[in-house]
């Protein structure tokens, strides 16, 4: 059995994996610039509008995963 209050190594993965979805994201998108840039400005706003509300999406699993107790866990 595990100690309830030791840290667990969810949090700081779960960190390290929300910068990267962060930082690949951000690379997604702003290759993408060029094209974007040659649209009309209504469709830009809505493309980079949706692009920054989309990303979120991954994170609700994520962040559960961080916090709960999972299939590997020896929770009782």
């Amino acid at each position: 059995m595990t100690d309830p209050a030791a840290p667990s190594w969810r949090k700081p993965a779960g960190a390290l994996a929300i910068c990267l979805l962060i930082a690949v994201w951000c690379v997604l998108v702003a290759s993408l610039s060029g094209v974007v840039g040659r649209w009309w400005w209504g469709l830009q706003l809505l493309f980079y509008v949706g692009t920054g509300i989309v990303w979120i999406t991954p994170l609700k699993p994520l962040l559960v995963w961080m916090e709960g107790a999972g299939a590997g866990d020896d929770a009782a």
